[in-house]
């Protein structure tokens, strides 16, 4: 959702946008296995050994994954071959899904009317934050906001890489007061223009933002994707929740830096299309 709205603020292709993501979701899925890894070494009890299943077992489990499976597969391959644009693949999935619902019988017309009502309303709250984010952009435009505060951070007797920093350190911290969607509608407008003026690839900055804006949701005072992991298990203290979450901004971190230094890897796959 995140990158096509900032694909939307910045027309910038949201094709290139999802498949620019997909080596740094690989690398932060490592970063975190990793994660894991040093946790459970260091402390046996948070991972303990489970009963060993033989690889049958084990192939027989991914069985329900199969059509999520295809289902991505189809979606982003007809992304990256051009078979049809972003909204359509939204639209093939869409379908793909409520095909395989009523083929299974896992979903009645009272179901489907119910989610086709829910999603009308999320859509219509959507456009309505899309159309005064782009209004607030274009009252921008007008002062001239943006491009001053751009040709003054271009301006500055410092490396571009701090003038990065400090904006990257404002969405960190953004994400932590507000939601991700919103913060990122309010600031694009400003913060863009700079990151253009400085030169980095705005598909590339789509990506770190992706990543810097769920830094934000899992960190307090909001903490929203924390909140959840408590409406799940409600037994486990919301500060335990909180202090777990540690190691894995860590790793987000590591991972944000890693892209700063190989930008190639968010943009290799959209070089190949």
């Amino acid at each position: 959702m995140v990158l096509i709205i900032y694909g939307i603020q910045t027309e910038q292709s949201v094709g290139d946008l999802f498949v620019a993501g997909i080596l740094p979701g690989i690398l932060l899925t490592v970063l975190f296995i990793l994660t894991i890894l040093i946790l459970t070494h260091r402390n046996p009890a948070l991972g303990p050994k489970g009963e060993r299943s033989p690889f049958r077992r084990k192939l027989a489990s991914l069985s329900g994954t199969v059509e999520a499976i295809i289902l991505f597969a189809l979606v982003m391959w007809g992304l990256v071959d051009g078979w049809f644009t972003p909204t359509e693949a939204g639209g093939v999935g869409a379908l793909e899904v409520l095909a395989l619902g009523f083929v299974r019988r896992q979903i009645s017309w009272r179901a489907f009317a119910a989610a086709a009502l829910q999603t009308a309303r999320i859509v219509s709250m959507l456009f309505l934050i899309i159309a005064g984010a782009m209004l607030f952009g274009k009252f921008l435009a007008v002062s001239r906001i943006p491009t001053e505060l751009a040709e003054w951070a271009v301006a500055l007797p410092v490396p571009r890489v701090v003038v990065l920093g400090l904006v990257l350190v404002i969405y960190a911290l953004g994400g932590c007061i507000m939601d991700a969607l919103s913060f990122l509608l309010v600031t694009i407008s400003v913060f863009f223009p700079m990151v253009q003026e400085l030169g980095y690839d705005p598909v590339w900055f789509g990506v770190i933002i992706v990543v810097l804006l769920e830094m934000g949701s899992i960190t307090p005072p909001v903490g929203i994707n924390v909140y959840v992991i408590k409406g799940v298990a409600p037994e486990v203290d919301l500060e335990v929740v909180f202090k777990g979450i540690l190691p894995f901004f860590l790793a987000m971190v590591a991972c944000v830096a890693i892209l700063i230094m190989f930008p190639q890897i968010a943009l290799f796959l959209p070089g190949l299309r």
